[in-house]
This record gives C-alpha cells, structure tokens and sequence, in this order.
C-alpha cells in the first residue's frame, strides 16, 4: 500500500461509511481496483480509517446522547442485538461472508431495489412519514436493532439498515439519519476496539507504518465530517432513491468489467 492508496481509501470508508451504500462493499472493490495486496495490514487499516470516521460522528453528536439519559437507553438497547450477533458470528463474518464477492454484490444489488420500492411506497402514500427520535419507543429501538445487525452482512449498509426500518416505522427520513449516526459511535466503536484486540499480536509488526495508518485516519475523519453534516439536510427534502439507483447502477458497471 502506498501513500496515495492510503489516502483514496481513506476517502472512500469517509464518504460511504454514513451512507446507505456500504462501505465495506466499496473498501473491498476499491482496494481491488487500485490493486491493494489484502492481507494482515489492510485489514488493520481498514479498523483505523473506520475509527477515523466515528470519530467525526462522535465529535458532532455525542453530547446530544449524553445530555439524553432517556436516548442513550434506546441507543444502547438499538446496539445489544448487533454486538451480540457480531460476537457469535464473528468468524464466520469474517472468513466467510466476507470472501464471497459474488454474495455481496447481489446483496447489494437487492437492498438498492429495497429502497426503491420503499420510496415508491412513500410516493404512493401508503408509507407517511411523520414521526421523530423523541417518540421512539425501546421497543421500536429494540426493533431498529436487530434489523440494523442484519448489516453484518457485507453489502447492506449499517446506516441504510437502520434508516430504512425506521422509515418503515414510519419516521422521517432525516430523523433516521440522525438517529443511524447516533447508533454508530457504540456500533463501530466496538466492532473496532474488538478487531484490533483480535489482531493485536500483529499490531506490532506494522510499527513503521504509521504514517499511512494516521493518513488514513485523518482523511476518513475528514470526508466523514462533511458527509454527515451534509446527509440530514439532503434527506431533509430528497429521497433514498438516488442511493437505490447508484447501488443498481455499480452493479451493472462491475458485471461489465
């Protein structure tokens, strides 16, 4: 991996990791693309630019779930179905669904229709969208969590996970979002802290390699800061229908390669 390869995946985990796009998808390809060698050290560059992306959403909503006692209960509650599911199936995510290329493109393939059928249920107003994160219940944040562990699974999307069973409980778009970047300071943060205790013991081997892990880093920090912020308002008055047709339209752009 090269400097230049450090900072262009950098910019991809930040731009698609709070996008329903699916930044593991994009990781994947992109680092085949640019003819990036996968092994002990890519994998361990993929937990620091995911890091680095958190870090923006922690810096610009933390202090809304800790000044919310009662929204950082239905956050933790949103989070236990997913840590519990990433423990027990961690290996096989991993070693597994991880490999299968061909897996992960029709998966995501398919969650692009489900957004667009979702939206054409919106634009037949048979899917109102008028609620907002202060009437979450803990049963629909239970509800949201286990739906949001289905996104182990690459190719789903964490964040297109979560927005979209809360858009089928009926909340706004933008509130959906909102509540996505909450659920992911807890999600991502553990799934980091846990892959690089697993990997711990070849950490120290990429001592002199710092420089492109903090590249990587501060760049997904970066681009994550400004897509975030971006997001909400864009949902604030668009639909999810241009990520279903970007997902429709990589799919068809890979098979043609």
């Amino acid at each position: 991996m090269t400097f230049i390869h450090a900072v262009i995946l950098g910019i991809v985990e930040g731009i698609t990791e709070f996008l329903p796009i699916s930044s593991t998808f994009h990781l994947i390809f992109s680092a085949k693309l640019l003819g990036v060698v996968q092994n002990d050290f890519t994998k361990l560059f993929e937990v620091f630019i995911q890091s680095g992306a958190i870090l923006s959403v922690v810096l610009l909503y933390i202090t809304d779930v800790v000044k919310s006692k009662e929204l950082m209960k239905k956050v933790i509650i949103s989070f236990v179905p997913t840590a519990l599911v990433g423990l027990i199936l961690y290996k096989f995510i991993k070693n597994v669904l991880f490999e299968n290329q061909i897996l992960m493109i029709g998966i995501f393939a398919v969650v692009g229709v489900v957004f667009l059928l979702v939206e054409w249920l919106i634009k037949m107003e048979k899917l109102p969208l008028n609620k907002v994160i202060s009437s979450l219940s803990y049963k629909e944040a239970l509800i949201i969590g286990f739906v949001q562990s289905i996104a182990i699974v690459p190719g789903v999307s964490r964040a297109g996970a979560v927005i979209i069973s809360m858009i089928l409980l009926k909340y706004k778009r933008d509130q959906a979002a909102y509540y996505s970047f909450l659920l992911s300071i807890p999600t991502i943060f553990a799934a980091s802290f846990y892959d690089l205790y697993k990997m711990r013991q070849i950490v120290s081997n990429y001592s002199n390699n710092w420089i492109l892990l903090a590249t990587g880093f501060f760049t997904a920090f970066a681009s994550s800061y400004f897509v975030v912020k971006w997001l909400i308002d864009y949902l604030k008055k668009n639909s999810l229908a241009v990520f279903g047709y970007y997902r429709l339209a990589v799919v068809i752009i890979l098979g043609l390669i």
